[in-house]
Parts: C-alpha cells; structure tokens; sequence
C-alpha cells in the first residue's frame, strides 16, 4: 500500500481481498455413482418424495437434479442410490426413470393441451362404476375405456352397489364389447375379482363416491384407505383419497388412484376414439376418410347403420359426444349434473 500526494491511501491490487466462491475448503461429500444403483418400484409420491419399494425395503428418496422436470408416477421402475436402509429420516435418490411398458393417462378437460400421467406400467384397467348412489355414469365409462385402449390395458368392469340396483342395462350396454366385467355388493364375494386381479398390475379408476376405496380395503385388509361419501343434494361423491397407492395384491400389484370427476381425452385422436368403440370401429371402416361421425356427416356408415337399427343408440351417441368434446364443442363433464343411465 502507498500513499498519495494529498495524503490519502491507494490502493492496488495486493491490498483487494476476494472471497473464493463456494468456499475455499474442497468437497468432501461422497455422492454414490449411478453404475452402483439399484432397481426399485415406485409405489406411491408425496410432495417431491417417492416411496419405493427396493429389494422388499420401503425407501423414501427424492429426484436427482439431472432428471429434470420430467414426472415420476406409481408404477415408474426406477434406479435409485444413497442409503437405502429405509430406516426413519432417511433419504434415498432417484437418478433414472426406466423405460415404461405402458402410460395412463388423463387430461383435464378435452381441450387441455397437458397431459397428466395417472400410473406407468399396469396391464389392466378395473373401471369402477357405481349402480346407484351416485346414478351410473356411462360417459365416463366410455372414456376410461378409450384410455384404455389407447395405453395397451386390458379394461374390466365393475359394477359396485348391486344391493341398490339392478345392472342389467349397464350390462346390456356394454354386452356388444365382449367387455370382462364383475357385479359387486358391499357384502358380496370377492373371490371372482380377485382371480382377475392375481398376477396382474391393475389400477383402479372411478368417479369419487362409487365404492372404490372400499372395494380397495376389503381386497387389501389394513389398507385403510379414506372413504367418502355422496352429497345427496349433487349426487357427486366427496375427494377422500389424494394421491395414487400401489398395493401387493395376489402375486401382482393392486393401484388405487384418487377418484376423478372428469377424464378429458385430449391426448388421444378422434381415429383412437373410433377405435375404442369397438362395436362401431368395424362400421367407421366404411366411412369416408374426413368422416366426422356427426348425425349431419354425408356418407357415414355409422349413422346409416343407426338408420337400419343395427347399431346401439347410446352407443353411438356416446361416441358422437366424446367426438365433438374433443373438438372443444362441449363443456368439460365436472361442470354437468351426474347422467341417469345413457343419458
């Protein structure tokens, strides 16, 4: 340091003092390396942590940074490192999300550009369907089968609360499918669902107050998933479970998911939609190739047959209405009153 003629101090550079940035002590953390991770199921997620199940020990962990954005659902099969003790306080890490063999999916409405994974890597679909309290929901069952076509599941009906009604419409209604299908009662045997069930990766979809989380604890005792009941001036059940759980079930894997007013099928393309309804997908063969499959549609083999009475009513209309939502021609299903049958 030296000092001006005024007397005052200048400075250079020996006098200027730099802080080295992040610390001058070197890092001694050991991160573990990713050839040294292992294989784990991811069975259920809550606020940015992931439980899995590793090598029979549940692991909490949390999403490598290298990840991304990129959205890890129940089902995912993951590689995961860190301390995988499972012990309390404990917190593992996920560095990759393995390939999927198949992807639910939803969107919020038919307009919604977003899709939203719901579970990976199931082969079934088990729609669950109330009878009665709340009315049956034929719509909606028509959409989670079109999802479920689209991601390569196997769909199976069920009807729940047959002490309250009759299924036989329902039944009829989907009898053209060839659709699996079982009939339950709250006091009912099970047996026959749960021989569908074993061996399978099954996700459980429903409409909120249709039975579904009760169905779920009675297959799996001691789950004790939260159940809701149906507002009886709606007729809309109430939001009890709030996020996706998958269960060992009969040699497989059960996963119930949180009910839902709505399934928006913005992700699939109206030629996936035809092809969902299987009973009218052989009649749309004969169409012309920009057929919207609208009662005002020139040539449409599927409206000619309506015309002779070879095709089901309700079915086409079913079809007729997911085709114009999908074009934005129809407000989302949560804001309309819960259908009767075929309504």
């Amino acid at each position: 340091m030296s000092r001006t003629r005024g007397g005052g101090r200048h400075l250079d550079e020996d006098d200027i003092r730099v802080r080295a940035r992040g610390g001058s002590k070197p890092r001694t953390r050991k991160r573990p390396k990713h050839e040294n991770a292992v294989e784990g199921l991811v069975t259920a997620v809550d606020r940015g942590r992931y439980r899995c199940l590793v090598d029979g020990v549940p692991v909490v962990a949390m999403k490598a940074r290298e990840l991304g954005r990129g959205s890890i659902v129940v089902g995912d099969r993951v590689d995961v490192v860190g301390d995988l003790s499972g012990r309390p306080d404990t917190l593992a890490r996920v560095v990759r999300v393995r390939e999927r063999d198949s992807v639910l999916r939803r969107t919020a409405d038919d307009t919604d550009p977003v899709e939203r994974v719901i579970v990976a890597n199931a082969d079934q679909l088990a729609i669950v369907c109330a009878l009665a309290d709340p009315a049956p929901q034929p719509r909606f069952v028509d959409r989670c089968l079109v999802a479920a076509y689209d991601a390569g599941l196997e769909p199976l009906l069920c009807l729940t609360k047959a002490d309250l009604a009759s299924p036989d419409e329902m039944l009829g209604a989907y009898k053209p499918l060839g659709l699996p299908y079982e009939v339950l009662s709250p006091e009912g045997d099970l047996d026959e669902l749960r021989a569908r069930l074993a061996d399978r990766t099954t996700v459980f979809v429903g409409s909120s107050g249709v039975g579904k989380s009760t169905l779920v604890n009675r297959l799996v005792p001691g789950t004790d998933r939260a159940v809701g009941h149906v507002n009886a001036v709606t007729g809309r059940g109430r939001h009890t479970s709030t996020s996706a759980l998958a269960l060992r079930f009969g040699g497989g894997w059960l996963i119930d998911t949180p009910g839902v007013r709505s399934f928006g099928l913005a992700h699939v393309s109206p030629e996936e939609i035809v092809a969902g309804f299987h009973d009218l997908a052989e009649l749309a063969e004969d169409c012309p190739s920009d057929c919207t499959h609208q009662p005002e549609a020139p040539e449409c083999a599927i409206g000619a047959a309506l015309d002779r009475g070879e095709a089901d009513p309700e079915r086409v209309a079913s079809l007729r209405r997911l085709l114009s939502s999908r074009e934005g021609d129809e407000e989302s299903e949560a804001a309309e009153p819960p259908p009767g049958p075929h309504a």
